[in-house]
């Protein structure tokens, strides 16, 4: 089980090797993305709280990511955290997420992206349940549901 100490020292020191890579171009990706998976995924965009269903669904599956399909996320890490996006308390194996430091706001804070094709998931907290204390709180645009 990841710890917050685990997710820090990830972005101090270098994230786990992926278990595969998948690069293509912004043209590429922009042709096979809907504009708000695209803006979402490669430019680090953020969809409106509350604004997917699929922070109310918790049927048994796994998440993957839109861009590349590798599984990321189990339904049974699934919980509300009444934040408006999925949020997640593990990811389903410790290389096949990615952790940056990111500056952008007023805070510092650490982004997520897909280890395999670097798309943009939103971010992690060290505010979750027990026993782990994460939240991996995920743009819904970003996953895609598999049963």
């Amino acid at each position: 089980m990841l710890t917050w100490l685990d997710i820090e020292k990830f972005v101090t020191q270098g994230n786990p090797a992926a278990p595969q890579r998948v690069v293509k171009t912004g043209q590429q990706w922009r042709s096979l993305l809907s504009q708000d998976v695209f803006e979402v995924t490669r430019n680090a965009g953020t969809e409106r709280p509350f604004s997917s269903p699929m922070c109310t669904h918790f049927e048994p599956g796994v998440y993957a990511c839109a861009c590349c399909d590798t599984l990321l996320f189990d339904s049974t890490e699934k919980f509300d955290s009444g934040t408006g996006w999925p949020s997640f308390t593990q990811p389903i194996a410790e290389n096949t997420v990615a952790y940056f430091k990111d500056d952008s706001l007023s805070r510092s804070r650490v982004e997520i992206t897909c280890n395999v094709c670097d798309a943009h998931l939103g971010h992690v907290f060290p505010d979750g349940p027990a026993p782990s204390r994460l939240r991996y709180c995920v743009n819904a645009l970003s996953l895609t549901r598999k049963t």
